[in-house]
Formats: structure tokens, C-alpha cells, sequence
């Protein structure tokens, strides 16, 4: 009967696996050590820990509500999108870009997420799974910050230099850098990726029960992947966007006082005013997104980063690691499902379109000339027009 033994040197600063079998067992080895027979189990809950997380079912839980309404609101989105061609405005191409990342990582790495609640190890799916599961997150994250920073850049033009509009933001334009973002985002995925794979113990001999999806390659390589990706698709997108949003706030509000002079001497104050209401709806609407973009995301880079940096770990660092890892995996799953509820509160043309998608009344509409992406503004001036405060 083949079974494990634990050895451990004098100090018990060493340990070391060979295996032997119980009826012939004499270790000679090292005479001066401990050792322990032990099953296997017991060997690889003492080197990879407990198979099923101690979180499992409440956050499985959380998982399973985060992702029925994501699935729902961002199918709504995507739908909403392209079945009325009046909501096919180049902001919303973008929005359609993000649901469709979001559906991604709901579809097809949260199944994979819970399953490793459920049990760390064996990965029984392979490595071409393991591969594909880094991969997506990888993607995802790129095209999403990426996608929030173009419709950042896009909402700036239409604030700032609004002439430029018309020509310099049309759907073939936005489709063209949503077609680069994605190209952008699978590439940089990849070196990431090929860092891991499936990681087996050898007790000396291969044990298919340890398999994991890890780290491969040395980890300063990992390192240096997540720490310059951090930057450059955390950091300094969210720096650029706070810049781009302090300057759309800013050109607003000095804006404001400008169109309240004008309201009394233009005959088309009404159209003035329905105007401006609706861009400062959508630019509301937009910073919303990027702001729980960004809190959402924040955990995420935290834990990736506590990961590259520290290099020697004790029990309270890595309980406390545990916990942030949790959150952080929440957080990042809830970014996914929460924009659907986003444009429900704060979009009225996104309300209405929802509610009638909801009950078959979706009209075809007919081009995206024939309104503006969230308001229609009437042919009449409304008898109740009050000028903001």
C-alpha cells in the first residue's frame, strides 16, 4: 500500500515528500528526521490548503444574483442598441462595446470563478481552459478601461468642441476604435497568458490530484507584467479621464450663466435649453459610469499588485490577502452588472427604451440623425420651460 511521508529535519525548518510503501517501510533517508505517514489528501491540504474556499457560499451567492442581473441589464443594452437604429449614436456604440465585455466575463469566467470556490484543485478542464481563463480576464480588463477612456475622450469633444461633433465623432469613426481597442487588448493579454498554465506537485512522482492553474514562469516576470499593466490601463487612464471630466465640469458650469442670458433673447430658448439639459444629463450619466468604474476596479489592482510586490508572506498577510481577494472578485464582477441599472436611473431615453423592450414595444426607428441619443426634442416649445437654478 503506497502511501506519503511527511519528513521533517531536526529543526523543523525542513520538509521534504517521498513516498513508501507501509509494509516494507524502513526510511533511511535522514536518521536523524521525523517522519509522518499521511494520505494524500492530507499532503495536499497541507501544501495547496483547503479544497473549497471557507467564502464559498455566500459568495457564491452574491456571484449568482451579480450575474443574472448583469447577464439581463447588459442583453437589454446590447439589444436596445441595435434593434432601434435611433439609439445607434457613436456614445452608445461605445456603451454597447463595454456590455459586450461585461457579458463576456459573466458568461464565461464567473462559472469558472465559482467551480474554483468549489474546489481549488484538481482544475479538471485543462490547459487550454487555464490558458483561456487568464486570457479572458486579461482582455476584459484591457477593453473595458479602454473603452471607458475613449467614451471619456469622445464625451470631452462633444462638451468641449461641440462644432467638431458632427464630423469628428460618427458611428464609422467609433466603430473603427472599437475594432482597435479590442485588437489593443488581445494583444496585451498575451504575455500574461503565457506565464501560466496547469502546475502539478511531485511527491517526487507527478500527482494529477495537485493540479492547479498558476504561475509557470519566474515570478519577477509576472511582476513586471501586472506592475506596468497597472499603470498603463489603471493609472493613467484614470488620471486622464479625472482631467477630462474636470475640464467637461468646468466648461458646464461657466457655460450655464452664458445660456441664461440667451434664454431671454433667442426666440429658440426652449431648443437652448432642452439642449444643454440633455447634455448635462449624459455627461452625468457617463461620469457616473467611469466612477464606479474606477471604485470597482480599484480592489482588483490592489490585489494584483500585493501579489507582485510582497515576496515573503506570514499567516496575517495572507489571511488578510484572502480577504481582499474576495472583495476585489465581487467588485469586479458587480462593475459588470451594474452600467444596465446606471442608464436606467440616470437616462431617460435608455428608461423608456428598456421598459419597451421589456413589453415588445420597441420602435424601429428609421436613422440616427432623427434625434439625439437621449432626449427627442419636441417640434413645439413646452408651455412649462423654467430655466435651471
Amino acid at each position: 500500500m503506497a502511501l506519503t511521508c511527511l519528513c521533517e529535519s531536526v529543526n523543523g525548518s525542513d520538509q521534504d515528500y517521498v513516498f513508501c510503501n507501509i509494509t516494507t517501510f524502513n526510511f533511511t533517508g535522514n536518521e536523524s528526521g521525523r517522519c509522518h505517514l499521511q494520505t494524500m489528501d492530507e499532503v495536499l491540504l497541507r501544501l495547496l490548503g483547503p479544497r473549497r474556499s471557507y467564502f464559498f457560499l455566500p459568495v457564491t451567492l452574491t456571484y449568482i444574483l451579480i450575474f443574472i442581473t448583469g447577464v439581463l441589464g447588459n442583453l437589454l443594452t446590447c439589444t436596445v442598441i441595435t434593434k432601434d437604429r435611433k439609439m445607434r449614436t457613436p456614445t452608445n456604440l461605445y456603451l454597447f462595446s463595454l456590455a459586450i465585455s461585461d457579458l463576456l466575463v459573466l458568461l464565461f469566467g464567473m462559472p469558472l470563478e465559482i467551480y474554483e470556490l468549489w474546489q481549488n484543485y484538481p482544475f479538471p478542464f485543462g490547459e487550454s481552459i487555464c490558458c483561456f481563463k487568464i486570457f479572458l480576464f486579461e482582455m476584459v480588463c484591457f477593453a473595458s478601461v479602454l473603452n471607458v477612456t475613449v467614451l471619456s475622450i469622445e464625451r470631452y469633444i462633444a462638451v468641449i468642441h461641440p462644432l467638431k461633433t458632427r464630423y469628428a465623432i460618427t458611428n464609422k469613426h467609433a466603430q473603427r476604435v472599437i475594432a482597435s481597442v479590442w485588437v489593443l487588448s488581445l494583444i496585451c493579454a498575451i504575455p500574461n497568458t503565457s506565464l501560466h498554465g496547469l502546475q502539478y506537485q511531485y511527491l517526487p512522482e507527478r500527482v494529477l490530484e495537485s493540479a492547479t492553474c498558476n504561475l509557470l514562469k519566474p515570478k519577477w516576470m509576472y511582476n513586471l507584467v501586472i506592475q506596468v499593466t497597472t499603470v498603463l490601463f489603471y493609472f493613467v487612464p484614470m488620471m486622464m479621464i479625472s482631467v477630462l471630466y474636470l475640464m467637461i465640469g468646468l466648461t458646464l458650469a461657466s457655460g450655464q450663466k452664458q445660456r441664461k442670458d440667451k434664454l431671454d433673447k433667442n426666440h429658440d430658448s426652449w431648443k437652448i435649453h432642452l439642449d444643454s439639459r440633455r447634455r448635462r444629463q449624459v455627461t452625468k450619466m457617463h461620469f457616473v459610469v467611469v466612477l464606479v468604474f474606477a471604485i470597482c476596479w480599484a480592489p482588483f489592482h490592489i490585489d494584483r499588485l500585493l501579489w507582485s510586490f510582497i515576496t515573503s508572506w506570514t499567516d496575517h498577510m495572507h489571511n488578510i490577502f484572502e480577504y481582499v481577494h474576495i472583495i476585489s472578485g465581487v467588485l469586479f464582477y458587480l462593475s459588470s452588472a451594474v452600467n444596465p441599472i446606471i442608464y436606467n436611473l440616470l437616462s431617460s431615453r435608455f428608461r423608456e427604451r428598456f421598459q419597451a423592450l421589456m413589453w415588445s414595444r420597441l420602435p424601429s426607428g428609421s436613422s440616427r440623425n432623427d434625434s439625439t441619443p437621449f432626449y427627442i426634442i419636441p417640434k413645439d416649445p413646452p408651455t412649462d420651460l423654467q430655466c435651471p437654478g
